[in-house]
């Protein structure tokens, strides 16, 4: 499934004189000459996709071959062209322009220049956009600084380079996709979660299953759109149009199938307030007459949409940048003067050594940050051999985390993360996440004891969505147990405590509660800024910017605050799924 649409070339074809044939034979007949002229264009397009397929292969005569052949097509449009004048503007305003699907094809080489896994693709797509550029053609340059607005880009691209197996999953990616996104260029940080992640939305998205494959990437727009992330928006957009959806449903939610109308009040309070879900939403979406869900339908639709909600945290709390061949990842406009568009300075271009002096400056004023942070994990452990506290003491402890994770106040929109209105893709903007307990209402209790993943939640996926309960099993699994036994530049430390102190907080936000876990351990290992932090990422996470992400755990590496991204992710994708799966649990008994 590739990102972009493929585009037309004229190269020799075994097939094509049969069509040739055909026409002439049909001279009289233009209802059938029309026809056999598309199948011919048919079968260009599936050659183009075919060699933009093949340089995914691990074969690299294969990648060659099909290397030269875009290179050959490439020239061709650019001859035939000859140099665009200056005044062209960039190509989302050049629709119907001569040279927009060439700045499409530019734009994507330049992707595969900076993002392939291979380095003889890599290095062709320089060398063959450089030839364009001699020939008078102007071509793009990449917005922005990376796959990250958080994360310095060498420190990212540097990862795959000293693993292998990071390496080796990026490879398989790119062969499947035909791209290397930026949340799994961020998440290559941790491979062995980055394969179990890969692995299950490869499942959900292009494997057998109940869903359609555009029906699967609409509700990924649905579910990406209420937390405005146009970045997944966009990746879905085009794999949308790519499996064949009606692009007419992308003009807006209305005129999409009743059928995903339907599921627009499932997907809003999943997002935002998932405590309010019924057994009588789940029986409106599986009683509707003719637009009615079945179990197995819901179960797939209900984790794509946990899925993307808990992924628009990520991205967000990752500062996820347009993907380079996407809108907003790449201009054909020319650098300033200085070699930086307004755009990159604001994203930091420029600025190195200012960033450097100003995080060692950072360094030294949370000097001890990290010892204070092991010293209280070492007496809590104490604390914990020396008494328990009573089933009452810990009931207290619960509500009165709950309540005052409730007045924890999500950041103010100080920053504004560029993105397009995606609000046509889902109904009532206005509803979001809200702090209950200052409006006098209340989170109910939620006892994992009565309803849990593992005893329950597990079973019911598994049985009406094979498989995919595994799935989720080893994904959950793998970001609650990751560990390397370091805490900053300290190592063989245990962090078993302070990953449960996160993941509990969390469930704890959306009232989930653990009847055998003293929630006072969280003020003790949380400090303000990371619950600021939490709150926002996992309730408001469109509101997160990078001063936020900075702020907490200071002396921390970016790969262990990429952990705690992981972590916050897969929290909230388990505490939306153990309310939904509660409430088709409550409507099949």
């Amino acid at each position: 499934m590739m990102a972009f649409s493929p585009y037309s070339c004229e190269c020799a074809d075994s097939r094509r004189p049969t069509a040739a044939r055909s026409v002439q034979n049909n001279v009289n007949q233009p209802a059938t000459r029309n026809q056999e002229n598309q199948n011919k264009m048919d079968i260009q397009d599936q050659d183009a996709t075919a060699r933009w397929e093949a340089l995914g292969s691990r074969d690299p005569r294969s990648r060659g071959t099909a290397m030269e052949h875009i290179s050959q097509e490439v020239m061709r449009r650019v001859e035939s062209i000859g140099p665009i004048p200056a005044t062209v503007p960039s190509p989302l305003a050049t629709a119907g322009h001569p040279t927009s699907d060439l700045n499409d094809i530019l734009a994507r080489l330049l992707m595969l220049s900076k993002r392939c896994p291979f380095d003889d693709v890599r290095e062709r797509c320089v060398w063959l956009l450089q030839n364009v550029q001699d020939f008078g053609v102007r071509i793009p340059r990449p917005l922005g600084n990376g796959p990250s607005r958080f994360i310095p880009e060498k420190e990212i691209l540097q990862v795959s380079k000293v693993d292998p197996r990071t390496q080796s999953i990026f490879e398989d990616a790119f062969a499947a996709l035909g791209r290397l996104d930026n949340i799994s260029l961020v998440m290559g940080f941790h491979p062995q979660y980055l394969e179990s992640f890969l692995r299950t939305q490869h499942y959900l998205l292009q494997m057998d299953g109940p869903l359609s494959l555009h029906y699967r990437h609409y509700i990924g727009i649905m579910a990406a759109a209420r937390h405005q992330c146009s970045y997944l928006v966009n990746l879905h957009v085009n794999d949308f149009l790519q499996v064949g959806g009606d692009s007419k449903w992308l003009n807006g939610l209305d005129g999409a199938p009743q059928k995903l109308q339907a599921l627009g009040e499932l997907n809003k309070i999943l997002a935002h307030r998932p405590w309010l879900l019924t057994k009588a939403h789940i029986e409106h979406l599986l009683k509707a007459e003719e637009h009615s869900w079945s179990l197995a339908e819901l179960i797939h639709a209900v984790v794509l949409l946990t899925h993307y909600h808990s992924l628009a945290s990520f991205t967000f709390g990752c500062g996820i940048t347009p993907e380079i061949h996407s809108d907003g990842g790449h201009t054909f406009r020319p650098p300033s003067l200085s070699q930086y568009c307004v755009c990159d300075i604001a994203n930091g271009n420029g600025h190195g050594h200012l960033e450097e002096r100003r995080g060692n400056h950072q360094v030294s004023e949370v000097s001890g940050e990290v010892e204070v942070l092991m010293e209280r994990m070492k007496q809590l452990q104490e604390c914990r051999d020396e008494e328990e506290a009573s089933q009452e003491e810990m009931a207290t402890r619960f509500e009165r985390e709950k309540t005052e994770s409730m007045l924890v106040a999500t950041a103010e929109d100080e920053e504004c993360v560029p993105s397009r209105d995606v609000s046509r893709h889902f109904e009532d903007p206005s509803y979001g996440y809200k702090d209950f307990s200052r409006r006098g209402e209340h989170v109910p209790t939620f006892r994992v004891q009565d309803y849990s993943w593992e005893d329950h939640g597990y079973s019911l996926v598994n049985r009406l969505y094979p498989d995919v309960g595994q799935l989720l099993d080893e994904k959950f699994q793998m970001a609650y147990n990751l560990t390397y036994n370091t805490m900053a530049m300290h190592k063989d430390v245990d962090t078993t405590m302070l990953r449960r102190a996160i993941w509990n907080y969390i469930h704890c936000m959306f009232g989930i509660r653990y009847d055998d876990y003293d929630y006072g351990e969280i003020n003790q290992l949380l400090d303000r800024s990371f619950k600021v932090y939490i709150k926002t990422m996992v309730c408001s996470p469109e509101k997160t910017t990078k001063r936020m992400y900075e702020s907490f755990w200071r002396q921390f590496q970016h790969s262990e605050k990429v952990h705690v991204n992981l972590l916050l992710m897969e929290a909230r994708m388990q505490a939306e799924l153990l309310y939904a799966l509660r409430a088709i649990t409550r409507y099949m008994t």
